[in-house]
């Protein structure tokens, strides 16, 4: 049963306190919901990222660019708080980010680069259906308080709520046409990592290891070295591969 405060937050972020609320399934959606978790916890910014059971399924919305980074690292890196908050289906908060360095070595540095010191992530899940997360950054360090994160939890129920009300609504088999936006781009990366299963005979798992290193190395978007390497702007080959 959703809670008062969670019907308030969709009340809210889904306009029905407008004369012609918007469409559920409109952009504004979510940017309503980054904006309104951000008036109720002390972040500095927010993001709800679609994750499937292969990892990141695309970024349905992000409160500022450091928010945007936040995601586009852990995609390419492939380690990070929403990650880890996917999988394990539990909240994971991390108030000082500079004391993560072991945890995520390749995220944290980069992160802090952005001017990220704190990173509260909370799964977007109901029973065994896992949908995404919402990820809370902070520019300085600091932890929530009960009441706090009691706010970014109904928050994330409700980011929940209308992730399952826009899938009840599309064709059975197919994602809703804004989660299917979203995913596009993973499309491509998928695309581009049986390429390189091909190109460097190595399997999938590993395919998509070399495809995060050269991004990470060339300090490239994964999406942009993956739709390069689909229209064959660049190659690999078995010499890529340094695993024994």
């Amino acid at each position: 049963m959703v809670s008062t405060r969670v019907r308030q937050i969709l009340i809210e972020t889904l306009g029905f306190e407008q004369p012609d609320p918007p469409a559920r399934d409109g952009p504004t959606v979510w940017n309503r919901l980054c904006a309104s978790v951000i008036r109720a916890v002390p972040v500095t910014g927010a993001a709800v990222a679609l994750m499937t059971s292969k990892g990141d399924g695309g970024t349905l919305a992000a409160s500022d660019g450091p928010a945007a980074l936040m995601e586009e690292l852990q995609q390419t890196i492939g380690e990070g708080p929403c990650m880890n908050a996917f999988r394990e289906r539990r909240p994971v908060l991390q108030p000082d980010l500079a004391q993560a360095r072991s945890r995520w070595p390749g995220f944290s540095p980069a992160a802090a680069e952005a001017g990220i010191a704190a990173v509260f992530a909370f799964p977007l899940q109901v029973g065994a259906i896992r949908l995404g997360v919402l990820d809370l950054y902070r520019d300085t360090p600091g932890s929530l308080d009960s009441l706090q994160l009691a706010e970014a939890l109904d928050h994330a129920a409700a980011a929940t709520t209308i992730l399952l009300d826009l899938q009840s609504s599309a064709t059975p088999g197919q994602l809703h046409p804004q989660l299917a936006d979203a995913a596009d781009g993973r499309r491509e990366i998928h695309q581009a990592t049986g390429v390189v299963t091909v190109q460097a005979s190595v399997s999938l798992n590993d395919a998509l290891l070399l495809l995060r290193a050269r991004a990470y190395a060339e300090n490239r978007r994964l999406l942009e070295l993956a739709k390069d390497v689909v229209a064959r702007r660049v190659t690999f080959s078995p010499e890529d591969d340094h695993h024994e």
